[in-house]
């Protein structure tokens, strides 16, 4: 006949399992034993949290290169909210992924023209609206940076687009 025993004794729990054939023991610690606890967020899945989040020490986040094939690139914001892009050609932007409308989701978005000064372009989403409804236009000299930062609140049917900072490389 088989049977489980559990026993305690100075601050160890001993499970002891018999099947007739022999005993096989496994002795965990009590400080080894983490109870269930509703609150504990998990690392590897996405966790939703309904109050306010304190952080002491700062905030590390990916930071992502982006590249471009047959002159388009993606932000995908599943994948960070920092990106970076050094333009190999002209290039359509797509951002993917953003919260839900009622969520707010933003992301900086650093370019860097080539080496060889070749001034390339480009084309941002129709949903981003930029100061006076006007795109800045990039600095073209060569390895030079612009930096540029993006928000939505409705799912992506309006992007706010604006410019951190250009000419900076």
């Amino acid at each position: 006949m088989a049977s489980i025993v559990f026993t305690t004794a100075s601050g160890t729990t001993t499970v002891t399992a018999e099947d007739g054939s022999g005993a096989a023991s496994v002795s965990i610690p009590r400080a080894g034993i983490q109870a269930y606890d509703a609150d504990t967020t998990k690392n590897d899945v996405a966790n939703t949290f309904t109050a306010n989040q304190t952080f002491d020490n700062g905030i590390i986040e990916e930071y992502t290169a982006v590249t471009s094939s047959s002159n388009a690139t993606t932000c995908n914001l599943n994948d960070g909210n920092n990106f970076s892009h050094t333009l190999t050609e002209n290039t359509t932007f797509t951002f993917s992924n953003p919260a839900a409308s009622g969520k707010v989701s933003s992301f900086t978005l650093k370019i860097v023209q080539d080496a060889s000064a070749s001034g390339y372009t480009v084309t941002w989403p129709a949903a981003v609206d930029w100061a006076a409804a006007t795109a800045p236009t990039l600095t073209a000299t060569a390895d030079a940076v612009d930096y540029f930062v993006f928000i939505t609140h409705d799912g992506g049917t309006t992007w706010y687009g604006f410019t951190a900072g250009q000419a900076m490389g």
